[in-house]
């Protein structure tokens, strides 16, 4: 009997646009550590601008939030490595979620469903556990299917080199730990459908 595996197709945001920025470094960490037979295609949130009501009715959904649209809408599950802005979620990341949100007769087709994986990496000791916890009931209210994995990553300063490289050996444990589980929960629910 012949091993059939699943192919799994993630995509992977940074809620930070900074070029040094932490959460994008553990998320291309988090790229190169993928289990076999999947992967994580990362994305942008840059070039989208803020949400605006008259614009949307005058010209619909800017560009770059239509081909991040698609994007999840083809990939089997999101994964979130969202920053931590006065104790809540950072407002570049959020803004890009509303415009993804929009029409709002595409949300069901854009979230309806879809695996999400929240993880975040910050300066300080909480590793961004105040806005992950602030995404949930966005996604929720999305109708995502939120993975009930955590990846905190604290005093990252100290973890990730000059490169963007996340060079701590525990870290990168974690990260690998993280998508293997969530590589997994996404299996199963497309084993299931």
């Amino acid at each position: 009997m012949a091993h059939w595996t699943i192919v799994i197709n993630l995509v992977g945001i940074s809620g930070s646009l900074r070029r040094g920025s932490f959460n994008s470094a553990v998320l291309r960490a988090a790229a190169s550590m993928m289990p076999a037979d999947s992967v994580i295609a990362i994305e942008t949130i840059a070039g989208i601008p803020l949400y605006h009501g008259d614009e949307e009715a005058q010209h619909g959904v800017p560009e770059a939030a239509a081909r991040l649209k698609e994007a999840i809408v083809a990939a089997d599950g999101l994964v979130l490595v969202t920053p931590e802005y006065n104790n809540s979620i950072p407002g570049v990341a959020k803004n890009a979620i509303d415009w993804l949100s929009r029409p709002a007769a595409d949300i069901a087709r854009v979230f309806g469903a879809k695996p999400v994986a929240i993880a975040g990496a910050s300066p300080g000791g909480f590793g961004t556990v105040l806005s992950q916890n602030a995404w949930l009931p966005v996604f929720r209210t999305l109708g995502a299917d939120l993975w009930s994995g955590r990846l905190l990553v604290s005093r990252a300063g100290g973890l990730i080199d000059a490169n963007g490289e996340v060079t701590d050996p525990a870290t990168r444990d974690n990260i690998r730990k993280f998508v293997t589980g969530f590589v997994a929960y996404v299996q199963k629910r497309k084993a299931a459908r």
